[in-house]
């Protein structure tokens, strides 16, 4: 009985139309012959062991005449099989939508049915081939799979049917891979069974004891995890050392370039690396140099797990979460073997490519849009580092391997958002100025989309005008959705809609989304309830109902500012934001996680902003490296063609005087990091910058501006003395950002560090210069600042680092820093 996917002329019966290689020897299949074969299929029929066929009284004609019929059915194929030119097996394919299934089963295209009669065991024993029963399986299952083309019947599934009480073969077919879907009743020729239907696909034959295997995480090799145990060795030994919770002996032995030997020695092992020093106590640790030694003497491989698990008396890790912190760190580790294996293999672009795509000119119309668009999102999806100061910060504690696969920023899928329903009398929609309801939904939604969503609901007997409709990150929809919020989608306050249209590519804060069916419409920003770099991925529908309105408040500061403007600074406007709080998560009497699962706000573009010619990129992207070495930055300010000082000055005009100016000149302070700034260049130089994620992380320093503040932004206020102020360029920008610059120049050969530190030093001075009448007490020319400390808050508490509502307070120091920029 065979598949429609099969070729429409039966094979000549002497033609061997497929073979399979097997641990008994090689099983060739052709078709079956009614006048060759009926007496050796009539022996195997009348045998006991053949009963399930239900046969046994068909005498040679009998089964002559049977197997003429299965040849002229086009519906169906009779085939035998051959071991060492001796028949073993003879099988039937067929088309379960036309034979024997077709009131049971839904077939799919590329189901192949299968039916199997296995030659019975010789009467002497010594004739017996041990494990012929599975050779012979495989090999049918191999047939029925293969493709069209080399002789297979080209099937994507088998499916099979067999009696349930059958328990031989129902334990051949497990071993095969066959997964039941259901009991069934099925008639044939008169006989009636109870069948267990059952399918395997190609994937479930592969991973079964009869098929080939299947290579399950094949990036986790050794090779690939040497290299990246070295880099974040590496860099937990440079980071941990800049925040002082450990000083490395220098060695005595100075090699080229300033760079030094050092060892950390331990309880279980010792360390000794190549590493240079730079000013804010800035080390860039050679991975390639550490090598980890017992205390015996013998050589140990490097181990980044097993460096933070040593290092735990100095870390001062609560016992309770040092395997949480692990586990990030694993995740991590996880994170960076298959970035690497992705770059080395150019699934990810290099360097090189980044940087084509980013000068690339200007096209025409639809072109140029859809280039930004792309080189935009090949440099997200490129970055392999993720935050250049947490060790721990690629934790998405939760994903499982497919997850990962589909939904991490560096692997630059796409996917499409799921829509619900939420009841508006528990749901909350907070507008930014300009912005309606029906028009968010109507740029955001097709109209084919709104229709759909209308009719389902609808549908079920409700009333559509109840209802808005909330975007859910699809890992959210598949694992929080219909289990913690079943009691609301059993009630219908939350209605799950089905996907969106538009094709989305989650950016490198992992919950922000960018459209690619769409690139001109807004961000989409879900909440991920996973664990990722201290914190549970949530979004508050509480906190978010103001975000909107503080957008609005910072945006026209922002673009009233004739000096802001000049410099080519933005920002990108968290236009809405829904919430979901009818949940009885939020009826408990403390806060807790659960009231962040369902909630999602839009934020504007920067596609729309940039002028033909412009390119958009990250900031972070400023400090990547890719699997060869080779620096962006570096890479970028050698395609530039102006010089290195001459493009460092034009980068710190459009990053480093804006935000000095909204701190001096408005007490505005951001959280200026890598993935919260886009930047527009042009042939490879930085002309401008968008900051983002506005309403979480924005802060007003003093009361003097609240006045003309609406109530529900005053939530940004937060005073603070000048010292303090100052903190949020020397924390944020100085240690956050410009360090890690100005080593991969410096170390790259292209800027040395004391000239860098001057062209900030300049810039600064030139904001003084330019605007002599401001009456700010914030010194950025101070001789030393506090040495705010990153990793020690996530090794303080894993789960929340800090206190959103109160992030101040939350920090922690490890004495003061020597300014790079100080008057003296």
């Amino acid at each position: 009985m065979s598949a429609t996917t099969a070729t429409a002329v039966v094979p000549a019966a002497d033609r061997t139309v497929f073979s399979a290689a097997t641990r008994l020897g090689e099983v060739t299949f052709t078709a079956v012959s009614p006048v060759r074969d009926a007496a050796t299929v009539q022996a195997w029929l009348a045998h006991p062991a053949s009963s399930a066929w239900a046969m046994a009284d068909l005498d040679v004609d009998g089964v002559r005449g049977y197997l003429a019929a299965v040849a002229a059915d086009d519906a169906q194929d009779g085939w035998i099989g051959r071991l060492d030119d001796e028949p073993v097996v003879y099988t039937e394919t067929y088309d379960p939508a036309r034979v024997l299934l077709t009131q049971v089963h839904a077939a799919e295209p590329g189901d192949v049915g299968m039916h199997l009669l296995v030659a019975p065991p010789p009467d002497d024993p010594a004739r017996r081939r041990p494990g012929l029963t599975d050779a012979v399986m495989g090999a049918v299952v191999r047939f029925c799979l293969a493709d069209v083309a080399v002789g297979g019947r080209g099937g994507a599934r088998v499916v099979v049917e067999p009696d349930v009480t059958n328990a031989k073969i129902a334990a051949k077919n497990a071993a095969a891979g066959f997964r039941v879907l259901r009991e069934v009743r099925v008639s044939d020729a008169g006989h009636t069974k109870t069948a267990a239907l059952s399918v395997c696909t190609r994937a479930d034959f592969a991973a079964s004891p009869l098929g080939d295997g299947v290579t399950f995480a094949g990036h986790l090799r050794s090779d690939l995890a040497d290299v990246a145990h070295r880099h974040l060795a590496a860099k937990a030994l440079a980071e941990l050392a800049h925040e002082r919770l450990f000083t490395p002996a220098l060695d005595g032995r100075d090699g080229r370039g300033g760079t030094g030997a050092y060892r950390l020695d331990l309880e279980d092992a010792s360390y000794a690396f190549a590493a240079r020093t730079f000013a804010l106590e800035h080390w860039v640790v050679d991975p390639a140099s550490i090598t980890r030694t017992a205390p015996d003497g013998s050589v140990l491989p490097v181990d980044v797990l097993d460096l933070i698990a040593g290092l735990q008396p100095l870390l001062r890790v609560p016992d309770a979460l040092l395997a949480t912190y692990l586990e990030e760190l694993s995740s991590t580790l996880a994170a960076a073997i298959a970035k690497r294996d992705r770059e080395l293999t150019g699934a990810t672009p290099d360097v090189a490519r980044l940087v084509a795509d980013l000068t690339l000119p200007a096209a025409d119309g639809a072109a140029e849009n859809r280039r930004a668009a792309e080189a935009y999102q090949a440099v997200e999806g490129a970055m392999s580092e993720g935050h250049p100061g947490f060790l721990a910060n690629n934790g998405r504690i939760g994903f499982s391997l497919e997850d990962y696969a589909a939904y991490a920023p560096e692997r630059g899928g796409r996917l499409r958002l799921q829509w619900v329903a939420a009841r508006r009398e528990h749901t909350h929609l907070a507008l930014g100025a300009g912005q309606r309801e029906d028009a968010l939904y109507g740029a955001e939604l097709s109209g084919a989309e709104r229709t759909a969503f209308e009719d389902r609901l609808t549908a079920r007997g409700l009333d559509p005008a109840e209802y808005l409709y909330l975007p859910v990150h699809p890992w959210q929809a598949q694992h929080r959705l219909p289990i913690t919020f079943a009691a609301d989608v059993a009630r219908g306050d939350l209605v799950p809609l089905g996907p969106g249209a538009d094709e989305y590519t989650p950016q490198q804060s992992i919950r922000t989304m960018f459209n690619r069916t769409r690139p001109e419409r807004h961000y989409v920003k879900v909440a991920l309830a996973i664990q990722n770099m201290g914190f549970l991925r949530g979004l508050s529908p509480g906190y978010m109902r103001a975000t909107p309105a503080i957008n609005d408040w910072v945006a026209g500061l922002v673009a009233q500012d004739a000096t802001l403007a000049g410099a080519g600074f933005g920002v990108l406007r968290e236009l809405a934001a829904i919430g979901y709080t009818g949940d009885v998560y939020h009826r408990t009497p403390q806060p807790n996680a659960h009231r962040k699962m369902l909630a999602a706000l839009w934020r504007e573009s920067p596609l729309p902003r940039t002028a033909p010619g412009e390119r958009l990129a990250t900031m972070a992207s400023l400090l990547h490296r890719d699997a060869a070495g080779s620096a962006l930055a570096t890479a970028l300010v050698r395609a530039s063609g102006i010089g290195a000082e001459a493009w460092v000055r034009a980068y710190l005009d459009a990053y480093l005087y804006p935000l000095v100016h909204c701190l001096r000149a408005h007490d505005l302070a951001f959280m200026p990091h890598g993935e919260n700034l886009v930047l527009v260049l042009r042939d490879g130089v930085v002309r401008g910058a968008f900051m983002k994620d506005i309403g979480e992380e924005v802060a007003v320093l003093s009361d003097r501006l609240s006045s003309a503040m609406p109530g529900d932004v005053a939530r940004i206020v937060t005073p603070v003395d000048d010292a303090e102020k100052a903190l949020a360029i020397f924390t944020d920008v100085f240690d956050g950002v410009l360090r890690h610059l100005a080593g991969i120049l410096a170390v790259d050969g292209v800027l040395a560090e004391d000239r860098f530190w001057a062209l900030v030093g300049e810039c600064i001075d030139r904001h003084h210069a330019e605007h002599p009448d401001l009456e700010s007490g914030v010194d950025l020319r101070a001789d030393r600042f506090a040495h705010s400390c990153l990793n020690r808050l996530q090794l303080r508490n894993t789960l929340q680092m800090v206190d959103l509502a109160d992030q101040s307070s939350s920090l922690i120091y490890a004495g003061t820093l020597a300014n790079p920029v100080a008057r003296g």
